[in-house]
């Protein structure tokens, strides 16, 4: 029985964020309190938790179609899988390097853990009853199916043998367990079989099977007759059916899947690496040998195997956890190939800007160029089409005007037209130097490859700085036009990767502004040779200056709050855990400032404490697109306001650790419409929204009685950009 679908909410979890939060002394007056008390800040771990339940919410969402449903589920185990590799690993590392170490809130290490521990139990059935109760139902009732094997004809079973032994047989590879066969190594999020057989003379044994990562992990079944649906299998499955080719001889017992997760996090001693791409390479082959953090089972399996797993894996038996249904349920992102498009979203037509048209049409960027030496333009990803951007550097390559064309790469992704790009500008003599980062994490095998391609074709690059991650987003177009040098700038909030650029939100700015084209030259000279430059015209750099510019427009903004002029501070971003600006914010909250801040994902601020943070509002807008553009608005007492656009969010990793890039929007006109026709839009959002409480839950805002409910992304596709 579904108890689900009746259910306007999910089911709430059985721990609470306001149970694993250090309990707020009532008894202090409000001006007495201390901004550094771990009582005033949410854990940044379990507040990530948190931002996961409300990607699964989404899979709750009936106002979505199935299929977006389940690609909510898939991004929902993806998500995790990060989680544990990275976050989790890092965690249990300090729990045994440094167990006393206090986190901002105030707990230990192990605290956290075991905190991460129950709220991610809770999670993970929540997950697997929407799998089982809601909506495989669902599918099946519009006939796209996951046969159990058994099920199958006999027809369809020829079938897959015959599958079986011509793909997937040939990689197989069974593995012994016993004395004379140690325990095999258990790749990193692969899926196993733990296999039970027995030998007329040696009685039962066991052997491990991979399931192989190289097949689609749902096999197509031919359905019966015409019309029948979309029918698939789970690749362990037919491996499963199909274990008496392997083990010839022997009678197989039984078998039970299970997952491994990985310490996937590589420190990388940058200042003794002679070579920092091969280093970064060996880090690779290391990743699959990390200590184990999370074993997945399904609770069939008997005490003996997971005993066998637990012992070898050298796993804590906190970190085993039990799924009742298949594993690793990333992979149904595989439905969204179905042909269904009526349980899919309606696909999104861009709008492209007229003044960037021939970039996309015919190449010619000079009408462009000319467009944007007249007035900074402005994009809206994926609202607006990426196309241009794309056009802007592909136009510069095949311009006889442009010298020199310089770049940032960050995340650009396995087929990257930006890359192609600048190669055939290479080939057409232009100087094109490029920094490629190469610890951008999960990335690091592409942007490999892209760095060696580049290097190939002629092209300067550079790696960045010892010890910080090159995360700024900018490119510099250097032309000659009428005897005379001009640059243009694209700055922007997001990757140069044309895929992620369709289902990501992000800004894009093209200037010609002299001031800003002089700061990015310098920044370059900073990223590809040395320079010890401290001061910029008009960006805002990480480590440099960002953290002091940031902090000292928050004082202003609490100074004319203060003086009775209006205060307002109105910020986006993906994160927010730095304590020292999340002081700031409270400062200026108790001298009156009035702060709206929208938090896709984790936020250790808590807003609304009485004489702290009672006039700080947080939200989080989860949709159809990733919210991943980041602005940053000062209101500067009704007199010219700031309005920064750029890569870094309100992490102290970004601010101490990466090279970001904030940019000023000094266009009075787009500035405006930056604030009144994005982010304020954003603010009215009740359909996507959810709203911080001061206990650390999160609630969904709701529409006003009578009103529908409002999308701001669904504005945003309905209402093409106006600026331009």
């Amino acid at each position: 029985m579904n108890l689900l679908a009746s259910m306007d909410e999910p089911p709430q979890s059985a721990v609470t964020q306001n149970q694993l939060l250090i309990p707020v002394p009532e008894d202090l007056p409000s001006k007495d309190r201390r901004l550094d008390e771990p009582s005033l800040y949410i854990n940044k771990e379990l507040s990530w938790l948190d931002f996961n339940q409300r990607v699964l919410d989404e899979a709750y969402d009936t106002k979505h179609p199935l299929l977006e449903r389940v690609k909510f589920l898939a991004i929902s185990f993806s998500n995790v899988d990060e989680f544990y590799m990275i976050r989790v690993s890092g965690l249990q590392h300090q729990a045994v390097a440094s167990p006393a170490n206090l986190s901002t809130d105030g707990r230990t290490p192990g605290d956290t853990l075991v905190a991460l521990r129950a709220k991610y139990t809770v999670m993970l059935q929540s997950q697997c009853d929407l799998w089982n109760d809601d909506l495989y139902p669902a599918l099946l009732s519009e006939k796209i199916v996951i046969d159990e094997y058994s099920d199958l004809t006999r027809l369809q079973k020829k079938e897959l043998k015959a599958f079986f032994d011509r793909e997937v047989f040939p990689v197989l590879t069974p593995l012994a367990i016993d004395p004379g066969h140690p325990f095999p190594h258990i790749s990193n999020l692969s899926l196993n079989l733990a296999v039970v057989v027995r030998d007329q003379v040696l009685g039962e044994r066991y052997a491990r099977m991979k399931v192989p990562g190289v097949v689609p992990r749902l096999v197509p079944v031919p359905p019966e007759k015409s019309g029948d649906g979309a029918h698939f299998v789970w690749l362990e499955d037919v491996v499963s059916a199909n274990l008496d080719s392997l083990f010839p001889g022997l009678e197989v017992v039984a078998c039970f899947p299970f997952r491994v997760t990985r310490d996937a996090d590589m420190d990388i001693a940058e200042d003794e690496a002679s070579d920092l791409l091969q280093t970064i390479e060996e880090g690779l082959r290391q990743r699959q040998f990390g200590a184990v953090v999370r074993l997945e089972l399904q609770p069939s399996m008997p005490h003996n195997l997971r005993d066998l797993l637990v012992s070898n894996l050298l796993v804590g038996t906190s970190d085993v956890y039990e799924f009742d249904g298949p594993l690793g349920l990333t992979d149904v992102m595989q439905l969204m190939k179905v042909d269904r498009p009526d349980l899919k979203d309606v696909p999104l037509l861009p709008h492209l800007p007229q003044k960037l048209l021939s970039l996309v049409e015919n190449r010619n960027g000079e009408e462009a160029f000319a467009a944007i030496a007249q007035k900074d333009l402005f994009l809206h990803h994926p609202y607006d089409a990426f196309q241009p951007v794309i056009g802007l550097i592909d136009a510069a390559a095949h311009s006889t005007g442009v010298l020199a064309i310089k770049q940032t790469l960050y995340r650009v992704g396995s087929k990257s037209p930006i890359v192609k790009a600048l190669i055939e500008a290479r080939d057409e003599d232009a100087q094109v130097a490029v920094l490629v980062e190469l610890k951008a994490r999960f990335d690091e095998e592409n942007n490999i490859e892209w760095a060696k391609a580049l290097e190939d074709a002629g092209v300067h690059v550079a790696y960045g700085l010892v010890g910080l991650k090159t995360h700024c987003k900018v490119t510099l177009i250097v032309r000659k036009e009428g005897g005379e040098i001009r640059r243009y700038l694209h700055l922007g909030t997001g990757n140069y990767n044309a895929t992620t650029a369709r289902i990501y939100t992000d800004f894009s700015m093209l200037t010609a502004r002299e001031d800003l084209a002089t700061d990015v030259s310098e920044l370059f000279n900073l990223l590809t040779g040395y320079s010890r430059q401290r001061k910029y015209r008009k960006i805002l750099v990480a480590p440099v200056n960002m953290r002091d510019r940031i902090t000292a427009f928050i004082e202003r903004e609490a100074k004319h709050a203060q003086a009775g002029r209006p205060a307002r501070l109105l910020f986006k971003m993906n994160a927010l855990n730095d304590p020292q600006l999340i002081r700031a914010l409270y400062t200026a909250s108790r001298a009156g400032v009035k702060i709206d801040l929208i938090v896709r994902g984790t936020c250790c601020l808590r807003p609304g404490v009485p004489g702290i943070s009672e006039n700080i509002r947080v939200i989080s807008i989860v949709g159809r697109f990733l919210e991943h553009s980041r602005a940053y608005y000062f209101h500067n007492g009704g007199r010219t306001p700031s309005l920064y656009l750029g890569s870094a969010d309100l992490m102290s990793r970004n601010l101490n650790r990466r090279i970001e890039v904030l940019f000023p929007v000094e266009d009075a006109a787009l500035r405006r419409h930056i604030r009144d026709k994005i982010l304020e839009v954003s603010l009215r959002d009740t359909a996507q929204a959810r709203l911080l409480k001061p206990d650390g839950s999160w609630i969904r805002i709701k529409p006003r009685n009578g009103e529908e409910p409002f999308s701001s992304q669904a504005y945003f596709m309905d209402h093409q950009n106006s600026y331009n």
